[in-house]
């Protein structure tokens, strides 16, 4: 331990710089029951943004994508021994690689399925390299300058698709206009103006207020959900049929 000039030691001016930072809640600090619920069903709206959209744009069956996502948490929580408060859902990155794929193979998703399988696979080996060697090698190949335009890019090709789901179109229907600021308004000013707890649950309050505004404007269709079933087995296609794929087009973008 060594000492300042005020005479004190390290280990306190770590402990006055992490308590000045007024964390809502520490590292190791459990939030109490009912904030633990707020942030579980954030949590949860957050994880369907992305795992039922992906599958809803590409026009395949979402009981599918939210089968494998949950076996590739399970697993992923048993690999960590739970450690890691971390839900795997459908990503975006592949959505223009995938959407492609299909196009060529006439709207038919075997193609698509077999080129995640087999990136899932290089996941896996880059990983096991990654398990006995260490992960220095990737910082170099992968450094920051580099990570960045990658997301950028995916950002861009999603641009249309946020855009046109909006409602900013020609001829687009000014009540998902509406619907799109208001949610976004929403978000922006608890993010930035609110209070305490309240500050962590932007993404809660801003579906809540986005799902009320569509029931009031007329959005809301119900009638799927009277049709589901309350019990159903996921609509599972089997991968490896890539018969007209031979015939695509060299394509490089996003």
């Amino acid at each position: 331990m060594t000492l300042n000039a005020k005479g004190e030691s390290n280990q306190i001016l770590v402990d006055k710089e992490v308590h000045s930072t007024n964390l809502l809640l520490d590292i190791d600090e459990k939030p109490e029951l009912f904030q633990g619920l707020l942030l579980s069903f954030q949590h949860v709206f957050a994880m369907f943004g992305a795992t039922i959209l992906v599958p809803l744009i590409l026009g395949m069956p979402v009981s599918v994508a939210l089968f494998a996502s949950g076996c590739g948490t399970l697993i992923y929580q048993v690999a960590t021994k739970f450690k890691v408060p971390v839900y795997l859902g459908s990503s975006f990155a592949y959505i223009t690689a995938m959407a492609l794929a299909m196009k060529q193979m006439h709207g038919d998703i075997s193609a698509a399925q077999t080129g995640i399988l087999f990136v899932g696979l290089i996941y896996v080996v880059v990983a096991t390299v990654i398990k006995f060697v260490g992960n220095s090698w990737v910082d170099k190949i992968l450094p920051p300058i580099i990570i960045g335009p990658m997301i950028i890019v995916i950002g861009l090709g999603l641009a249309n698709s946020a855009v046109t789901n909006a409602g900013f179109v020609a001829k687009g229907d000014w009540r998902k206009m509406l619907v799109a600021v208001v949610t976004f308004l929403i978000a922006a000013f608890i993010n930035t103006k609110g209070k305490g707890f309240i500050k962590i649950i932007p993404f809660l309050f801003a579906i809540i207020g986005g799902y009320i505004l569509s029931i009031i404007l007329g959005l809301v269709d119900l009638s799927p959900v009277e049709k589901a079933a309350w019990f159903e087995l996921p609509k599972f296609y089997l991968p490896f049929k890539t018969g007209l794929f031979h015939s695509y087009k060299l394509y490089f973008g996003p």
